[in-house]
This record gives structure tokens, C-alpha cells and sequence, in this order.
């Protein structure tokens, strides 16, 4: 098994590190534009195999995607960070030019590879992704609620002081202020967390859940990177394991929770196949209000992308 990480910056360098420890793949190629940056990185984490007891080989790459070839899944996390003065159309612009030429070389070099986005906006930079390999609906797919959902566990985890390992969650729609978590699907234990959480304090937890990414983009000043490599690893372990995980993963809708042409996260159960089957939950009335607008938010994002007519 192979795996290919493009973008060799905290969040790839992680995921790519992680797939190591784990050996989830054979061989690990971690690629980037930067000179070195990749090679470099690829070496330290190699280094450490006689440490952690693993044999997964890790290869860095200066934008030489022939050395990607025959891929079973890439993860890209290639993209700039929004800075100052640039508007959402600026970054969405940038970040789909990127994505673009990356899956491009992607689908040049691994016709058969399961594709994972990463990159930021998420949602619309899996859409870019999936419209330029013109692959089935199944084999790209976006990395947003698999980070979500765990930064929700390990919020209720910290109230209950309980174990990670016992909550169960699941989360739908965009990843950003509008995602949608939802009470009525988490359990702590097999234990509803409606019966632990009062509902004031769990809806607390729910806002912080929504601006996770946020708090830690202002305590360093920078966005995170070990929960979102881990979140992308965990992906591809079941990808290559096939596993059968069920996931919330930003998939493409054809007719699933009345939606169509849209990229949103969803539960999905996720194997050998990339998306094995999209799962309909049975939403009630404020949960189906709150999913439609989280799916309005992210279509107009998507709009954007569209009227750049950037012939993807």
C-alpha cells in the first residue's frame, strides 16, 4: 500500500507522520513545492522509526509527482492561509489554483487513488478537487467532520471527565460556524449525553465545537495541525484497512437529505471503496432547519468557485 501526503507543512508532516507510527501504508510519500521542505521532513520522521519500533518508509518529494505514482489514496492539504487584506474570493481563488494543479498531477500519475481534501475553505476546495479528477462521487471526499466530531468529544470528555474513548458523536453540514452538531446522536457509553449535559451547558459546548478551529488559531497564533493530520490519518486507515468506519465526511449529494450537487458532511461509512455508503439519518424538524442553512452557507461558497470559471 502507498499513501501520498501533498503539502508537507504542520498538518500534512502530521498526518504523514502518524500513517508512519501506525503503519498504515508500505510507503509514505510526503510532497511540497519548497525546496527540501518535504525531503527534510520525510527524513525526520523516518529517523524515528527505530524509536517507535515501525518499518513504514517515508520519501520526500520537491514537487516530483512521479514519485506518487500508483497511490492507493492521497490526502491533500496544499493551500495558503488567509491573511491580511484578503477577502474570502481572494483565498478561494488562490487555494482552488493550488488544488487544482495538485489533483491534476494527482490523477496524472494515480488514476485508481481515493482522494482526501484538506485544504481550507474545505468544503468548496474538496468540490475544485472532485470537479478537476472527474472521478466517481466515492473517491473524493473532504476531511471536516472526522476533526469536528473529535474536538466535540473532547470537549464533553473534559465536562463528564470522562474517557474520549466512550463518546460517540455525530456531526453534519459545513465545516465552519454553521456545522451542525447533534445532541440527539451522541452518546456517552451507550448513555444518551442529553441525561449527563444539561441542555444550556451542552449547547455552550456545541458553540465552542463550532469555533474550535478558531480558539486555537488565537492562542497560537496559527491554525492547528496535530488533531487535523491525526483526523486525515484516521481516513486513510480505514481506506486502506477497510475498515468500514463510520465517519462524518464532506461527500458529494445526489439526491441524499434532499440535497443535490453539493459537497456537505454527512455519515458515511468509509472501506477499500473510498465511500462505501452515505447513511440518511432520520432528522427532526430543527435539525433539518439547521442542516439546510449550513448547506445554503456552503453553496454560496461554492458559487464563488463556479463564477471564477477557473475551467476545472
Amino acid at each position: 500500500m502507498k499513501v501520498t501526503v501533498v503539502g508537507a507543512g504542520n498538518v500534512g508532516s502530521t498526518c504523514a507522520d502518524v500513517l508512519a507510527h501506525k503503519e498504515i501504508a508500505n510507503e509514505i510519500v510526503l510532497l511540497d513545492i519548497k525546496e527540501g521542505f518535504a525531503e527534510g521532513k520525510a527524513l525526520d520522521i523516518w529517523e524515528t522509526s527505530p524509536i517507535a519500533s515501525y518499518d513504514s518508509r517515508t520519501i520526500g518529494s520537491t514537487n516530483d509527482y512521479s514519485k506518487t505514482e500508483n497511490s492507493d489514496v492521497v490526502v491533500i492539504t496544499s493551500g495558503l492561509p488567509r491573511k491580511p487584506g484578503m477577502s474570502r474570493d481572494d483565498l478561494i481563488a488562490t487555494n482552488a489554483g493550488i488544488v487544482k494543479m495538485v489533483t491534476e498531477n494527482i490523477i496524472k500519475y494515480s488514476p485508481n487513488s481515493k482522494i482526501i481534501c484538506v485544504s481550507n475553505p474545505l468544503d468548496v476546495m474538496t468540490y475544485c478537487a472532485y470537479l478537476t479528477a472527474n472521478f466517481d462521487r466515492n473517491k473524493v471526499f473532504g476531511m471536516a467532520g472526522v476533526l469536528d466530531t473529535a474536538r466535540y468529544r473532547s470537549f464533553l470528555a473534559l465536562e463528564l471527565n470522562v474517557s474520549p474513548k466512550d463518546i460517540q458523536a455525530v456531526l453534519m453540514g459545513g465545516h465552519g460556524d454553521t456545522m451542525v452538531p447533534l445532541p440527539r446522536y451522541t452518546t456517552v457509553g451507550g448513555i444518551p449525553v442529553t441525561e449527563l449535559i444539561d441542555k444550556d451547558r451542552l449547547n455552550e459546548i456545541i458553540e465552542r465545537t463550532k469555533f474550535g478551529g478558531g480558539e486555537i488559531v488565537k492562542l497560537l497564533g496559527t491554525s492547528a495541525w496535530y488533531a487535523p493530520g491525526a483526523a486525515a490519518a484516521q481516513m486513510v486507515e480505514a481506506i486502506v484497512r477497510d475498515q468500514k468506519r463510520v465517519f462524518p465526511v464532506c461527500s458529494w449529494l445526489e439526491g441524499e437529505y434532499g440535497m443535490n450537487n453539493i459537497f456537505l458532511g454527512v455519515p458515511v461509512i468509509l472501506g477499500k471503496n473510498g465511500i462505501e455508503k452515505i447513511i440518511e439519518l432520520n432528522l427532526n424538524d430543527e435539525e433539518k432547519d439547521m442542516l439546510n442553512k449550513s448547506a445554503e452557507a456552503v453553496r454560496n461558497v461554492m458559487n464563488v468557485l463556479d463564477n471564477m470559471q477557473l475551467s476545472v
